[in-house]
């Protein structure tokens, strides 16, 4: 699995805009990055939120795109605040797909500004609690996020109440001059939005511009443009379908739940390359999910493939404990290594979120 890699059109943070460092700094500020005059970028760890609205726009007069990681309704309140002015509030949260580092504060963040959530009509069973998505697929992508990934909550989390389903005419609440596209196959309600003004793309994870599935893509952010993070897309033929659909719009910029915002023209040729070539660049060659993807309904998951045989379990896991050691040597240069990264990796360690089982052939 490969990305087509991007040397120009990166938009890169400006000078002092990028991750906050040390105590002082995570007090000081959010630290978001303008990617258009109303779109910001506010990177979280490994993910992406957006603000879009320009700024001093005023209380109810922005919107904000996914939710982060658990723990990060703080950064994100005083980022908006930074932007928009105290005290003030959006006048929705709109989701692209419900994934755990997509909603990590939005129940936080929902009831703070006491604002509604909008999501596609298929992805709400797994906001509703009434689904959990799909089980993850570690051995895919040959890095140690995807090794990682059996330990990430898959849900549900039930907003049942709070959320709404996103209009039928295409339109995105709070966001005038914008439309919402399904873009399924990552998970099956997921959405990407469109801005024809500027052609402006906020794809979501329905492809990505960093290689999700390893952690030193994670952390080093080398821009590309790649497919969607792996170890969590549990139909690839939607997936494939969703980056041609995104490819034809000749987005002028894009913005992902994944790495650096790109434009221009050599942002388009790579995406129109991995439309084209979708099956050799972002397919895994084997994986729970390649041969046949999890079914779905309004109401969550209806059956999914059988785990691969215990061969490849444990070839699976002989590549999976590879790339996590990978991993931790990356992290630890990344972090500079000492006592700070050895009590991190203790806290991580101590990180056990439940896991809900799901039959091999559940029906509903």
């Amino acid at each position: 699995m490969n990305g087509v890699p991007v040397e120009t059109g990166i938009i890169r943070p400006a000078a002092g805009t990028g991750m906050p460092r040390g105590r002082s700094a995570r007090r000081r500020t959010g630290r978001v990055q303008e990617i258009t005059a109303e779109v910001a970028r506010l990177r979280i760890a490994i993910v992406n939120v957006f603000f879009v609205g320009a700024p001093d726009a005023g209380d109810g007069e922005w919107t904000l795109v996914d939710a982060g990681l658990p723990g990060s309704a703080g950064r994100i309140r005083r980022a908006a605040e930074e932007r928009y002015g105290s005290g003030t509030r959006p006048a929705a949260i709109v989701l692209t797909h419900g994934h755990f580092d997509h909603v990590g504060a939005l129940r936080e963040l929902a009831e703070w500004w006491n604002v509604p959530i909008y999501a596609h009509t298929r992805e709400l069973p797994y906001l509703t609690g009434r689904s959990a998505y799909p089980p993850p697929d570690p051995g895919v992508g040959g890095g140690a996020m995807a090794a990682m990934s059996w330990i990430f909550p898959r849900g549900p989390v039930d907003l049942d109440g709070r959320v709404r389903p996103l209009p039928e005419d295409g339109s995105v609440p709070g966001m005038p001059g914008w439309s919402w596209l399904e873009t399924p196959g990552h998970t099956a309600g997921h959405v990407s939005l469109f801005r024809e003004s500027g052609r402006v793309l906020i794809a979501g994870d329905a492809f990505v511009t960093q290689k999700q599935e390893s952690l030193t893509g994670a952390l080093t952010q080398a821009p590309m443009v790649h497919g969607p993070p792996a170890y969590f897309t549990p139909d690839w033929e939607s997936a494939e379908q969703s980056v041609q659909r995104l490819a034809a719009l000749q987005p002028e910029i894009v913005a992902t739940g994944h790495g650096l915002p790109l434009r221009g023209a050599e942002m388009r040729d790579a995406l129109t390359t991995l439309s084209l070539h979708f099956r050799q660049l972002a397919v895994p060659r084997i994986g729970r999910y390649v041969g046949a993807p999890a079914r779905a309904d309004e109401h969550g998951v209806t059956w999914i493939p059988p785990e691969p045989p215990a061969s490849d379990r444990v070839r699976t896991l002989t590549l999976g404990v590879a790339a996590l050691l990978g991993g931790a040597l990356a992290l630890s240069v990344a972090s500079g290594g000492g006592e700070r990264s050895r009590r991190s990796g203790l806290r991580d360690r101590g990180w056990h979120p439940s896991r809900p089982r799901l039959s091999e052939s559940a029906s509903r």
